[in-house]
């Protein structure tokens, strides 16, 4: 087996390997293009994410059918860590192997890390970042419009019958009333789907709604699929002992050796050693997305370490909340103040910085590792009839996720004072014309959320 790596290797760095797999190559400097511009515009925490790169990737580029991309999304849910990133890192591997997972995975994370890094440091240092928040006060009205007209759009393809509707309403039900954890919706909701397929397939499976190839009135219309329903796994989904045995060596091999030079350097009893060990194991036991990990990191970084405040922890999350990038990014602003909060000899800024960079770095490289060890699996087993009723299950249970993040998102947009505190009048007309450009008028996303950022800076300035 081990004679036949090499050969494999090439055929997994292979440039356009996309054409293996579909009607359409997509070339590799044109994917760049979008993964780095998808970084920049990927507000909204993990629904608004989601929703950006379904009309991205989906409606407008027409880079995978809906159905290849729900097939990688409810894996990426069933994952511990960010499945957005995660989802962004899928998709670019099966379009161009494990260069273009890497590639899409980075430049999702990259742009926050330094927006995030600059506005840490006016939080920190000054405390005020009033022209900031007016700009980011603009975005959220647009973010939740996303987060709306996707849930009609996805919800329409995904709910293939009553039956899935059914699992929809209740794990709306689930997390916004009985707050039961998200791990456990999504698992109950596969489970179902998977015996629901078996005990009563006429209402499981015969219910299924075909999806079309194209729409008249999406912007991708004439475009062929690059990778459509029925496309074979790409000639880089190998799935072999090998293989799995290599990307985990890999994986350890890069998180051995920074902690590694860490205590070489400074000892094991140190801020970032802490830092390295603690956030790993939040990246790999905390399931859920960002508010389950924020839970078990304030425990800790409040309670048992002493890094931050509770404030500081909840006035992070605000701040993930409202830049590009994937909202654990939360833990990057705790690292920060952990370090601005107990510095070394080497200056409070330097030392928030590199507690920062240790923070995200030991949070996303668990994800690349998921993804990369997983994938190929996924992509065999794609028309293994009791995998795609258990997921199918799960993008139900997806759609009531959504429609419950959505309506926690729009209560914080709308009634920023608490419900009686009044509506938001401002956020509320923002929002509305946001939807209707996105849903009616197919407005590019990139263009309504700039619209918004600027709405709100008018805002500031006119009073």
């Amino acid at each position: 087996m081990e004679k036949d790596a090499p050969q494999r290797e090439r055929a997994e760095n292979t440039a356009d390997e996309s054409s293996q797999a579909g009607a359409r190559a997509v070339p590799f400097a044109e994917a760049l293009r979008f993964w780095v511009k998808l970084g920049f515009i990927s507000f909204g925490g993990p629904a608004g994410q989601i929703a950006i790169m379904h009309r991205e990737l989906v409606e407008r580029r027409r880079w995978l059918s809906e159905r290849r991309f729900l097939h990688a999304l409810n894996f990426c849910v069933l994952l511990p860590g960010p499945e957005a990133q995660q989802l962004a890192t899928y998709v670019g591997w099966l379009l161009h192997g494990t260069r273009g997972g890497i590639v899409a995975g980075a430049f999702f994370v990259l742009p926050s890390v330094f927006v995030l890094l600059a506005l840490s440091y006016v939080y920190a240092a000054y405390g005020s970042v009033a022209v900031v928040a007016g700009v980011l006060a603009g975005f959220k009205p647009v973010v939740a419009a996303i987060i709306v007209e996707a849930i009609f759009r996805i919800g329409r393809r995904a709910l293939r019958g009553r039956a899935h509707v059914a699992i929809a309403i209740a794990a709306f039900g689930a997390i916004q009333l009985l707050r039961i954890p998200f791990p456990a919706v999504v698992l109950g909701a596969g489970l179902i789907g998977f015996l629901g397929a078996r005990l009563w397939p006429k209402v499981f499976v015969s219910a299924r709604v075909a999806t079309p190839k194209s729409s008249a009135n999406e912007r991708g219309e004439g475009l062929a699929l690059a990778i459509d329903d029925d496309a074979r796994p790409p000639a880089h989904a190998t799935a072999s002992g090998w293989r799995a045995a290599r990307i985990l060596a890999v994986g350890l091999g890069l998180w051995v050796l920074p902690v590694a030079g860490l205590v070489a350097w400074m000892g094991t009893e140190n801020l970032f050693v802490h830092e390295y060990r603690f956030f790993t194991t939040a990246a790999l036991v905390t399931f859920g997305g960002a508010y389950a990990v924020l839970a078990y990191v304030t425990q800790a970084a409040v309670g048992d370490f002493g890094w931050v405040t509770q404030a500081q922890a909840m006035d992070g999350l605000a701040l993930a909340e409202t830049t590009p990038g994937p909202l654990i990014m939360v833990l990057q602003f705790v690292g920060f103040m952990a370090g601005w909060n107990h510095p070394t000899e080497m200056g409070r800024t330097t030392t928030a910085v590199m507690a920062a960079l240790v923070a995200t770095y030991t949070t996303f490289l668990p994800c690349f590792v998921f993804v990369f060890l997983g994938a190929p699996y996924v992509e065999r087993l794609r028309n293994h009839a009791g995998l795609a009723a258990a997921l199918s299950g799960v993008t139900a249970a997806v759609v009531g996720v959504v429609a419950s993040l959505a309506v926690i998102f729009g209560r914080a947009v709308l009634w920023p004072g608490g419900p009686g505190g009044g509506i938001d009048e401002f956020a509320a007309l923002l929002g509305a014309l946001s939807f209707l450009a996105l849903s009616r008028f197919r407005v590019n996303v990139v263009w309504v959320v700039l619209a918004g950022g600027i709405a709100g800076l008018a805002r500031v300035f006119l009073g």
